[in-house]
């Protein structure tokens, strides 16, 4: 089965679907922080394919459910590291994750800023991040 979903990012599910990581991730950046699971070593593939195609990376862990600091953690890094786009490569939470770091390396602002119920709920000041978000599932 194969399916594309596309929204403010693209999900990208199935067969050989980390085949079309690498040119997609080329197209919209040169750095990129891969937000994987607990085990990052299940993304050797795609860091191989990404530095083939011009596109350097760090690699970000999640495990679990994202929690705040997590996020924040996963931004600043983007940050520092100048990247310029963020894959996530895993499960729902690896995904949900990816996002949420994507959504703050644009916007600035505490995170509590933008969360709905727990925090202030305000829009984000760039609603399309700019970091251009390539997230991809495997089953």
């Amino acid at each position: 089965m194969r399916f594309e979903f596309a929204t403010a990012s693209r999900i990208i599910f199935g067969d050989g679907a980390i085949n079309e990581a690498a040119p997609l991730a080329a197209s919209l950046g040169r750095r990129a922080l891969v937000v994987v699971g607990r085990d990052e070593s299940r993304a050797s593939s795609l860091i191989e394919r990404l530095r083939a195609s011009g596109v350097e990376s760090s690699i970000f862990g999640i495990d679990g459910e994202p929690q705040v600091d997590t996020v924040v953690k996963g931004a600043q890094i983007a940050r520092s590291q100048a990247c310029d786009l963020v894959i996530g490569m895993g499960g729902g939470s690896v995904l949900d994750g990816g996002k949420a770091i994507a959504a703050l390396v644009t916007n600035k602002s505490d995170i509590m800023d933008y969360l709905e119920v727990i925090g202030a709920g305000k829009p984000f000041a760039f609603p399309k991040t700019l970091c251009g978000y390539c997230p991809i599932a495997h089953r």
